[in-house]
Order: C-alpha cells, then sequence, then structure tokens
C-alpha cells in the first residue's frame, strides 16, 4: 500500500517578521551576529549540500560511513511501529541508510525551517519507501512544534539529528535543544546524534576553507538573501569569507569580514562597518565523546551506544530517556 499522506506544520509565528527581527538585532549586537540557521534557504540548502561533497569537508562522508557500517546496530535502538523524527532533516540520503536498516518503522517526520526542501525531499523520498508514511513538518527544532498525529499516536518515537548541528549550538542551547528535544519525543524516547570530534587543527580549518570556495559562497548567500528578503544593500564584493579554530572553545567560527570602511541598509535601517569588522555567522563545537555525553545527561539523556571512524573524526552517539514525565526534565 502506497502511503501518500502529506503533513506539513507551520510554526505559528511569522518567519519573515522573525527573520527581519533577528537580522536587525544581530547587525546592532557588537560584535554583529546573524544566525547560522538563516543560511538555509533554497539556495543556502543546496550550497550546503555542495559542501558535503568537497574534499576538505570530512563530516558528511565519514558520518555516512559510521551509518553503513552500523546500521543494523542503530536499528536496534529503534522499537518496530516506532516514528522516526529528523530534526533539521534538509537532505534525507542520511535518513535513508537508517530507514532501509529499520523496516518497521511506522512514520518518517523530517523536520526542517526550509519547508521547500523538506517538501521537495519528502516528495522524492517516497517512491523508495512506498509502505512508509513521509510527513514533513516546516519548523524551527530550536522552538517546540507539533508532531503529525501519525506520529505521536506510534507506540514509540525515535529521533534523528545527524550532520553534528548540535555543534552549531551554544553549549546552554545544546542543552535546551536536548530538553525541547524530550518533551517533543516523549519518555522512554531515543535520540541519535552525530558530532564531531576534537581533532588536529590542520584538518577542521581546511574544512571550513575549501579551495573551491563553496564554503565561502555558503556564507556570502546570507548576504544575498538579506538583501532579497529585507531590502539589504550588502556589496558581496566587499566582504570576505573568514574561518578558523578556537582552541579555547573547541569551535570552529566562521564570519564574514568587511574589506572596508562602509555603510549598509537593511529593512530601511544604517549600519556602519569599520575596515575589518565582521558579522559573526556560524559557530561549529567540536566534542568528545565524554563531553557530549555529560551535556546529554545533564538533561536526562542517558548514553545508549556510541560509533566512531577509525581515525575517529566523527561519532555517532545514542542516548535514551527515562520513563519518568518529561515535565521533570525542564525544570
Amino acid at each position: 500500500m502506497v502511503a501518500l499522506a502529506r503533513t506539513q506544520v507551520v510554526l505559528p509565528r511569522s518567519t519573515d517578521a522573525e527573520f527581519e527581527s533577528d537580522v536587525l538585532a544581530g547587525l546592532s549586537a557588537t560584535p554583529k551576529r546573524l544566525y547560522a540557521k538563516y543560511f538555509y534557504d533554497g539556495v543556502g540548502s543546496q550550497l550546503f549540500e555542495r559542501i558535503t561533497e568537497v574534499p576538505e569537508y570530512y563530516p558528511t562522508r565519514t558520518e555516512m560511513q559510521i551509518l553503513r557500517d552500523n546500521a543494523a546496530d542503530i536499528a536496534k535502538l529503534i522499537p518496530s511501529g516506532s516514528a522516526l523524527v529528523e530534526f533539521g532533516a534538509g537532505s534525507s540520503k542520511k535518513a535513508r541508510i537508517v530507514l532501509r536498516a529499520a523496516p518497521a518503522l511506522a512514520a518518517y517526520v523530517p523536520v526542517d525551517i526550509c519547508g521547500e526542501m523538506v517538501e521537495q525531499e519528502a516528495i522524492e523520498l517516497r517512491p523508495a519507501f512506498p509502505a512508509l508514511k513521509v510527513l514533513p513538518v516546516t519548523a524551527d527544532v530550536c522552538f517546540p512544534f507539533e508532531l503529525p498525529e501519525e506520529a505521536k499516536s506510534a507506540p514509540a518515537r525515535v529521533g534523528f539529528f545527524p550532520g553534528s548541528t548540535i555543534g552549531n549550538f551554544e553549549p546552554h542551547e545544546a542543552a535546551a535543544f536536548l530538553r525541547n528535544a524530550a518533551q517533543i519525543l516523549g519518555p522512554g524516547s531515543t535520540i541519535v546524534i552525530g558530532a564531531d570530534l576534537i581533532k588536529p587543527v590542520e584538518i577542521l580549518n581546511a574544512a571550513y576553507n575549501d579551495k573551491a570556495g563553496v564554503t565561502a559562497r555558503f556564507n556570502l548567500n546570507l548576504l544575498t538573501r538579506i538583501n532579497r528578503e529585507l531590502r539589504g544593500t550588502f556589496k558581496l564584493d566587499t566582504f570576505e569569507h573568514h574561518a578558523f579554530f578556537n582552541r579555547e572553545r573547541n569551535r570552529v567560527e566562521m564570519h564574514l569580514a568587511s574589506l572596508k570602511r562602509q555603510k549598509v541598509k537593511v529593512a530601511g535601517e544604517c549600519f556602519d562597518f569599520r575596515a575589518g569588522e565582521t558579522i559573526h555567522t556560524e559557530n561549529s563545537y567540536k566534542y568528545s565523546i565524554e563531553s557530549l555525553g555529560a551535556l546529554a545527561r545533564g538533561v536526562g539523556w542517558m548514553p545508549a551506544g556510541v560509533w566512531t571512524d577509525p581515525d575517529k573524526y566523527f561519532s555517532i552517539q545514542a542516548f535514551t530517556l527515562s520513563d519518568e514525565p518529561v515535565a521533570r526534565l525542564a525544570e
């Protein structure tokens, strides 16, 4: 039987208004900053997929190999009839590995802030898994959102958060995400998380400064989006992509640096830039297995499994939630 069900849940807030508010606040801050989640318009999502293919960027191919090598063991943590909820889904290529290994799933719920991409991925996924209900949700995974009824009524829900997206959060934000996931998935649930590991600096710096310049275009596309959606006047040739590893905080930072003194208008407001001043656009924290485990335990998730590659560049870690009422975890 072909599952034709299609559900889209949209956050009650105005995404356009939120984007404008966040951009204006970020450009008014000292230092200037923008949220990484706004990279992922249609063009940004496509550019990120190209980043995953450049030779310097190891995380995606390493994580996918870990998934392929350990899919059967990971699937043992997924009860029959479960709903698999992927937070920040984007491309479904990693989820496909899990879906093939766990054929008894009742539903797959890809959740992403970019509705255009998550809907298209769902269309392409359904023919490959005709018996599976694919129920895309457009939402910001940093905030509570409603699951489709089929997922809420499933006997269990399993979260899937690959791509080391958890590293884009500040540690307190990562803890808040895990609390939010606990509320959404419910008591007794499991979450499987991809996390980049601490490694030599030269490998990290090369991964975020690929020779083809795809990451630079991805970073600069955020200014293009602001120009298009918020009447911005950014001149892209006067800003430059900067990425480097911050040893003190165990994170790669991405910035957009102004190449000269200039003024930029956004949504009718004017912002001054000094030569060399940057907009901080992204952090990518690198974890050890122990540090991520400690973070998860702090909000009620208990370690249930760890898988890595031979070089220990990347990890996939599973955590389970106790059967106690989830409301207590948010206290």
